[in-house]
């Protein structure tokens, strides 16, 4: 806020939002256009609040509550969504979005699940020391996969590298064709050591869901194939769809933990 009254001492200051406007599960997509392209799937829908980056919308699919929340791009205002949702009482987060793909196997189109992130960020070094792991929920990565197959979706469940440059720090060329230090080294020994993607959230948002007991996980459609040098702005509605119907799949794995005493969602449950 610039000037005037102090806000109600439960809405959060950036995203504009209280306990009573969120869902317990929360997409994340960067573009806050990308929020009407994640609602058109659903049963109904609210906008909530729109300030900065900050988009949010609750509504239902397939009768389960569910909000989306727009982070904008990078770890930085990714984290500040991360924070002010679970003050809103947010419980599980999934990243939402488009990426570049590293490995022949990824084609532009496909998704990609993260499973675990390599934190080439600065935001959640903030948090804690560089050797704590970036990991999904498992329930959520297996409700993502279990999303895809049901859609017919072509899919990878794997891990992706989290960077705070489009550019340099995904070995891209910068203006003039400027390329980083050790650009051509650093990309391949991401290929070896068998990453799928890049983006720029994901690792900051799994790193504070660890820290904060929450549950997240995240997938990307493929934009850029990498290995190809292939780009195109396709399947978007495709991770909002499994992410959407996902959600549904992790409210089926809740009532079964409730009803079967579990201490967790195992493959003994089902869905």
């Amino acid at each position: 806020m610039t000037g005037g009254e102090d806000p109600p001492s439960d809405e959060q200051y950036h995203l504009e939002i209280t306990e009573d406007d969120v869902a317990k599960r929360v997409l994340l997509p960067g573009d806050p256009g990308r929020i009407g392209t994640i609602v058109d799937d659903w049963d109904d829908h609210e906008v909530v609040a729109d300030h900065r980056e900050y988009r949010t919308a609750t509504g239902s699919h397939n009768g389960t509550t569910i909000s989306a929340t727009s982070t904008g791009i990078g770890s930085p205002s990714a984290a500040i969504a991360v924070e002010e949702l679970a003050r809103a009482g947010a419980e599980t987060l999934i990243r939402v979005g488009s990426c570049g793909a590293i490995q022949p196997e990824t084609d532009v189109g496909d998704l990609i699940i993260t499973s675990g992130a390599v934190r080439q960020e600065g935001t959640s070094r903030e948090y804690v020391r560089e050797g704590y792991p970036a990991v999904a929920d498992h329930a959520v990565v297996a409700a993502l996969a279990a999303a895809a197959e049901e859609l017919g979706y072509t899919y990878h469940v794997g891990l992706t590298a989290s960077t705070d440059s489009f550019y340099a720090g995904q070995s891209r060329e910068g203006y003039e064709g400027f390329l980083a230090r050790d650009a051509d080294a650093n990309i391949e020994a991401l290929r070896a050591a068998g990453v799928l993607n890049f983006e720029m959230e994901v690792s900051a948002i799994l790193t504070l869901a660890g820290i904060y007991g929450l549950r997240a996980g995240g997938i990307c459609t493929v934009y850029a194939d990498r290995t190809a040098g292939e780009f195109a702005v396709t399947g978007e509605q495709r991770a909002a769809r499994t992410a959407s119907k996902a959600v549904t799949y992790l409210a089926r794995m809740e009532e079964q933990i409730k009803a079967s005493g579990a201490g967790a969602w195992h493959a003994k449950l089902g869905l």
